[in-house]
């Protein structure tokens, strides 16, 4: 990229704008609402997933219909129907101009909604050449109407309980890409922001930005005091009058349709709007994705195969943004990826891995890892980048999103179901009853395939017919989740056309389930292995196997990451004890002994297992012990049962006290 040396001018000086403070520490005695549902995770579970930074204040729990399908576990965000009004209609001109974009958009949707009348009366409504030019023309609509209208189409390209398949196919190639603002604008914002003369703080800026989209452009410079290259995000002018004024329309309009949006979604329409322009003021506030960067970097900061850029937080500003310059190649170039020498498979495993620690681990994860946001680095670690789009999951919903795991793993469809309504896709009471069946069809379907035939977007389709048939809606943040898979799968396919995202993912998970020491993992454990009351000795194996294979190579991952060589080291999985990437089965192997002395129900169904159908299963124990020898440190089992011996023996005797008062 040409830098130009300048030697920038006076201009106008203005304050320092006022800095939001840094992103705090995490405090272990952070507790969530939703954790009083569920089984207490360690501390150092809890304080990875949740920074105090993005949270509300604990208080009563309103009636507010948003804060309940946030579960409490906020991100902090000004969105209020009410702030969006006090903003929109401060005056009679304000009211004039909302009137005026109320008119333009009524006019353009108007004539959209004409032509599918059009179309019904012709009778080519569903006519292939006919949906595919409608679908392109509200496309155009969208990007001429502008920024609110761009993110929307970009939403709807993921909800199938709103969109049909077909429109959403083109509204996934959606691009917000439009001609740059004047750089003198941008340049006088910056000195805004900064509060001082852009050559006080830049050695050298590029004359024009590196990249525009509908909310802002980038620039590259070089800071004066470093000498390190930065990448400076500037707001485009004027974006955020426009955005409030259309959420406030659409709120309105919104109402309108309650009728049809609690018959079909089970829910009040404006609660869409209102995930919406959520997700959308935060991604417009600049400090809070400045505070966003910090907290992913302190998530992967042990994880050798994932870059999080720097931030400056002392230079940026809501309408401005100052990070580390990432040098490397966008996945919108596999061609260049496969023939940079990075070791493709490797990087497509660390990318799965990283992206699934987002949400199963951490419960924070990148909204938009679209091509254009991820890169490959020389070394072949991933690097994120654009991180205004971020979600965030909370203890309740990660547990019921493993839950959701398990229970297809059982091919439990009738508990399947019921996490439908615990993660909020189908309104509290609703009869499950003729959805069970639907969801055995798709999932047997899928799962009859082969792994090289099963992919997320096949299994996505099969249940966007679903979503048609039964009152099911699709909360924002796991539009976003399936949002987040589909993409990566799709640039994994791109990169690697045969790739097959449960061969990666599947040991990842297993990995997980049998390293994490997590006690609500444990319990999901024990109900991946039993099934009916019975020990499911070939689920352990394959278990295991996956977990070894996901681990494999261990000591040669580990000597790159000590070399800083290729950064595919260990996906640390659960960043629990297997420390250098390898499995180290040491610490479930001390849990698994303290559960089978203090669980009597546990323990005599292992029991059971051992003599079930009226034989010893030795064989089974043996081979599971083959399988597992090079993965117990005996000498780290023995120690940590010995340091632990006082506090399993007060256990013990506190379980037989109990058991000796209730008989």
């Amino acid at each position: 990229m040409l830098e130009h040396q300048r030697l920038l001018g006076s201009r106008r000086n203005a304050r320092i704008a006022a800095r939001a403070p840094a992103s705090r520490g995490r405090t272990q005695s952070l507790r969530c609402f939703a954790a009083a549902t569920t089984t207490l995770a360690p501390a150092r579970a809890a304080t990875s997933s949740l920074a105090p930074s993005r949270l509300r204040p604990l208080g009563r729990l309103d009636d507010n219909p948003l804060d309940m399908e946030r579960d409490i576990c906020n991100i902090i965000s000004k969105y209020t129907p009410e702030y969006v009004k006090s903003r929109v209609l401060r005056g009679p001109v304000d009211a004039l101009q909302c009137l005026y974009r109320v008119a333009e958009i009524t006019t353009r949707v108007g004539w959209f909604v004409g032509t599918l009348y059009t179309d019904r009366l012709a009778g080519h409504e569903d006519t292939p050449d006919r949906v595919k030019l409608r679908a392109a023309e509200l496309r155009e609509i969208l990007t001429v109407l502008g920024p609110s209208f761009i993110k929307a189409g970009q939403v709807l390209a993921n909800r199938p309980d709103i969109v049909r398949e077909d429109y959403m196919n083109e509204l996934c190639v959606l691009q917000d890409d439009v001609p740059p603002f004047p750089d003198t604008v941008a340049f006088a914002i910056m000195e805004e922001q900064l509060g001082r003369r852009l050559e006080e703080v830049f050695s050298s800026i590029s004359e024009r930005p590196v990249a525009a989209a509908s909310l802002g452009q980038v620039y590259k410079a070089v800071l004066r005091d470093t000498g390190e290259e930065v990448a400076i995000k500037v707001q485009r002018p004027g974006v955020e009058p426009t955005i409030l004024r259309d959420l406030y329309i659409f709120r309105s309009l919104a109402g309108l349709f309650n009728a049809l949006s609690r018959r079909r979604l089970g829910c009040d329409a404006r609660l869409i709007v209102d995930e919406f322009g959520e997700k959308l003021l935060e991604e417009l506030d600049y400090t809070q994705e400045a505070r966003n960067i910090q907290e992913f970097e302190r998530n992967f900061r042990s994880d050798p195969t994932v870059k999080i850029p720097w931030v400056r937080p002392d230079l940026c500003g809501p309408r401005m943004l100052v990070m580390e310059w990432i040098d490397g190649i966008r996945c919108t170039a596999p061609d260049a990826i496969r023939s940079s020498g990075v070791r493709v498979d490797e990087f497509i495993k660390c990318g799965v891995v990283s992206g699934l620690r987002q949400l199963l681990e951490f419960g924070l994860f990148h909204g938009d890892p679209h091509p254009g946001n991820i890169f490959c680095l020389r070394d072949g670690r991933i690097a994120y980048v654009d991180f205004g789009n971020v979600a965030q999951l909370s203890a309740r919903n990660k547990a019921v999103l493993i839950d959701a795991v398990v229970h297809a793993v059982n091919e439990d469809y009738k508990a399947m179901a019921e996490d439908f309504i615990k993660l909020g896709f189908l309104a509290p009471g609703t009869d499950i009853t003729p959805i069970v069946p639907a969801l055995e069809k798709i999932w047997a379907d899928s799962k009859g395939q082969s792994l090289a035939d099963f992919n997320f977007r096949t299994v996505t389709s099969k249940f966007n017919e679903l979503v048609y048939q039964y009152p099911i809606r699709i909360p924002e943040r796991y539009s976003l989740v399936i949002r987040s898979l589909l993409t990566q799968e799709g640039i994994c396919m791109t990169l690697k056309p045969e790739f097959h995202f449960l061969e990666v993912a599947y040991p990842y998970v297993a990995r997980r389930l049998l390293t994490d020491e997590d006690p609500a993992l444990r319990e999901r454990l024990v109900q991946v292995l039993f099934q009916d009351g019975k020990f499911q000795w070939r689920r352990l194996e394959n278990l295991l196997q996956l977990a070894k294979e996901g681990a494999g190579g261990s000591a040669a991952r580990r000597a790159a990451a000590a070399n800083g060589g290729s950064a595919l080291a260990s996906s640390s999985g659960s960043g629990s004890s297997s420390g250098g990437g390898g499995l180290d089965l040491s610490d479930t192997a001390k849990d698994a002994l303290r559960v089978l002395l203090l669980d009597d129900r546990l323990r005599t169904q292992l029991l059971l297992a051992l003599t079930e159908d009226n034989q010893l299963h030795f064989g089974e124990v043996l081979r599971l012990l083959r399988l597992v020898q090079d993965d117990i440190n005996p000498q780290k089992l023995v120690g940590e049962v010995v340091r632990d011996a006082p506090s399993l023996g007060r256990q013990l005797l506190l379980s037989w006290a109990d058991r000796v008062l209730v008989s």
